[in-house]
């Protein structure tokens, strides 16, 4: 295994052993890839990753075989030669295809035929020896074989199994069932009139290998809803030719019933089941591909920058029964709560009282107002207030979600599903990561056919995401929710609610060891974890910044040698440029680890997300009416997918800016000009109204 890994991902068989051990440890790829760079040969998360998956892989492979060599012995049927070559394979599919001979199976066709003893005529005629067989002495009328033809159907049924179950006729056809099968979806005539969202694919054509997986995952819904039907096939004749070279060997009789065997078992064995295998193949494809740009786009808004320490007053808007606003303090609290009617003309001057109250009351440093319905109404009355403080739309995706959810009850037990949700704008405006950990990745809005995908892929995919972007960015031990913490590296959601009940207890920690008090947080669960944890204004400087604890002795050294304090390293240029990184490298310990605590005590526990930039729309664009071709508008981008990017302008509906608009020149993937949250500059090329459908572009 360890070599068949390091050869498919070009990495050294020393490094894939070192992170196999880690993993085996129970190490987390957050750690490996921060702390353990010695050992892996500084390997990044992604490559520790595919060393994971691909462990899991060929884990699974030994497993499906060794069970196969297991019932082949059982059974008689294990010849060396079949055990070499069993063991020799490194594709589950090559090995289905070994076995497929030799599967136990339910009463075929071809198994009637052997019990009616018709097996040595199929041989007869697999030989194509002879110009003419005697079909009388397998006619047979005690086992219901009446007449020669008869003998030739039950022969040419074996014949039909014995070739699909060839496994290089299976290779061979797989080939072309991936590299030239036509995908061709046809409307179900009886739904035609309620499948119109699947128009597009009533009557569509193209090579399955490469078709966009948005495209193949939209078909297959609509096969799901049982509104399309869909089948992938490459050509038959060139199918069958390539049957006909392994099994034709001659034009005389025999070979005539060969080649009528050949037709059956291609048309009624192989191609049925190859081209399931093929769609499910292309299915994985799309899955993985839409999982991908699920998981970049997640990490786009998880890492957007934050607001920061600052007091929010945030809304939640809304017409007929008026907008939630919350105040926050610096560190998210709830302060207060109100129900004003922002948009109503007979409430409105008494809400922008109100506002004008808790603004100075609390010391308001920033407005924020979620993007839903009346969200620019809202924005357009707050500005209209004129109080001197920056407002700025936030996008609510999933803030319901959070307010229904058993962590917001938790937290808010006696308040109202939309004052939680305002409570949601306002914090994920001041941390985005802090908050939408709180929310099922799935419901924040990001991705494309996200219920179409393998959903246990598509989770594990998603929380790894969450799981590096907490770690790559630290948590605050003394304010983190237990949603929060649960996402650090070697903790989990139990260690996590024990981390935040002692810490309601004790009021606050001092230091990174004091979580070894909770119940059941062992010496690993801390190793993993206690880099990753920040402590400001604790017992000792080093515990704010990203310094493993297990090098504290390091860094102490480089104060002694200074004759300095651990502070003084921190707040000091001009010690830390006389730091000699080679004085303190040994057995254990290299340049990677030295490197690196230099560069924590450069800037303790730097944030890597980037600074806050105030944005606004276009205060004359409220409604799709106002939009127009040619305009230019300032967006935000809400979702990339493979075929363009989503953007708000501000209309309560986003535009598409298809990929042929991203830039000028060829682009393969939209992620490599746009990513989720990017300000961008846009220009309207046209207005669908009625279908809601608006078409930008972000070429000049």
């Amino acid at each position: 295994m360890l070599l068949s890994i390091a050869k498919s991902l070009n990495i050294p068989e020393s490094k894939v052993k070192a992170v196999l051990k880690l993993l085996e440890e129970g190490a987390t790829i957050p750690f490996i890839a921060r702390y353990r760079k010695e050992a892996t040969g500084n390997l990044d998360e992604l490559q520790i990753g595919q060393i994971r998956d691909l462990q899991e892989k060929f884990s699974e492979l030994y497993k499906r075989r060794d069970k196969i060599l297991e019932s082949l012995q059982e059974r008689e049927l294990l010849t060396a030669s079949l055990k070499e070559q069993i063991l020799a394979v490194k594709d589950m599919t090559e090995l289905e295809d070994l076995y497929l001979p030799y599967r136990p199976k339910k009463k075929t066709r071809a198994s009637m035929a052997k019990e009616k003893d018709l097996e040595p005529l199929a041989k007869e005629l697999l030989a194509q020896d002879n110009h003419y067989i005697d079909l009388k002495k397998y006619i047979n009328k005690a086992k219901e074989v009446y007449n020669g033809d008869e003998a030739l159907a039950g022969a040419r049924d074996i014949i039909a199994e014995i070739i699909s179950e060839d496994s290089r006729v299976r290779q061979g056809l797989r080939t072309q069932f991936v590299e030239h099968a036509g995908i061709h979806s046809k409307v179900i005539k009886t739904k035609k009139d309620d499948a119109d969202k699947f128009r597009d694919y009533f009557d569509h054509q193209e090579k399955i290998a490469r078709i966009p997986a948005h495209r193949f995952l939209a078909i297959m819904r609509g096969v799901n809803e049982k509104f399309l039907r869909v089948s992938a096939k490459p050509d038959e004749v060139r199918a069958m030719k390539l049957i006909e070279r392994i099994y034709l060997k001659g034009y005389n009789y025999s070979s005539k019933q060969v080649k009528e065997a050949i037709a059956d078992s291609y048309k009624r064995l192989l191609a049925p089941s190859l081209e399931n295998e093929v769609l499910n193949l292309t299915k994985e494809r799309a899955d993985q591909e839409a999982i991908q740009v699920f998981v970049t786009n997640l990490k786009e808004l998880l890492m957007a920058a934050p607001l920061g320490q600052k007091s929010v007053l945030a809304f939640d808007p809304g017409f007929r029964t008026g907008a939630k606003v919350v105040a926050l303090d610096k560190s998210g609290t709830l302060l207060e709560y109100k129900n004003l009617f922002v948009v109503d003309d007979k409430r409105s001057i008494q809400a922008g009282e109100e506002i004008k109250r808790m603004i100075k009351k609390y010391g308001i440093q920033i407005i924020c107002v979620g993007n839903g319905t009346a969200g620019r109404e809202t924005e357009e009355f707050l500005r209209k207030l004129d109080t001197g403080i920056d407002i700025i739309m936030v996008d609510e995706s999933g803030a319901s979600i959070y307010s229904a959810s058993e962590t917001a009850r938790k937290e808010f037990p006696d308040l109202d599903l939309t004052v939680r949700g305002a409570v949601s704008i306002g914090r994920r405006l001041q941390d985005p990561l802090a908050e939408l950990v709180k929310i099922d990745a799935k419901s924040i809005g990001v991705g494309q056919y996200q219920h179409d995908v393998d959903q246990a892929k598509l989770k594990k995919g998603l929380d790894e995401q969450v799981m590096s972007c907490v770690n790559a960015v630290g948590v605050n031990l003394n304010v983190a929710s237990a949603e929060l913490l649960s996402y650090v590296s070697g903790l989990g959601p139990k260690l996590a609610e024990g981390i935040v009940k002692l810490r309601q207890e004790n009021d606050s920690f001092t230091n990174r060891k004091q979580i070894m008090d909770v119940p059941r947080l062992g010496g690993k669960a801390y190793e993993q974890a206690a880099g990753f944890l920040r402590i400001y204004g604790g017992d000792n400087p080093l515990d704010q910044s990203a310094v493993h604890p297990e090098s504290y002795g390091i860094v102490k050294k480089m104060a002694k040698s200074l004759n300095c304090d651990l502070g003084d390293l921190i707040t000091s240029a001009e010690l830390r440029q006389r730091i000699n990184a080679e004085d303190y490298i040994d057995g254990t310990v290299g340049i990677e680890t030295i490197s690196d605590i230099i560069k924590e005590l450069e800037k303790p526990g730097r944030d890597p997300r980037q600074e806050f930039k105030l944005f606004t729309f276009d205060e004359n664009v409220h409604d799709m009416k106002d939009l127009y071709p040619g305009m230019k508008l300032p967006g935000i981008v809400t979702n990339v997918t493979n075929f363009g990017a989503f953007v708000d302008i501000g209309v309560h509906q986003d535009g598409l800016v298809h990929i042929s608009k991203l830039t000028h020149g060829f682009v393969s993937d939209p992620n490599e000009v746009v990513r989720v949250k990017q300000q961008v500059e846009v220009t309207v090329m046209e207005v669908d109204v009625k279908r809601k459908r608006i078409s930008l572009s972000m070429v000049d």
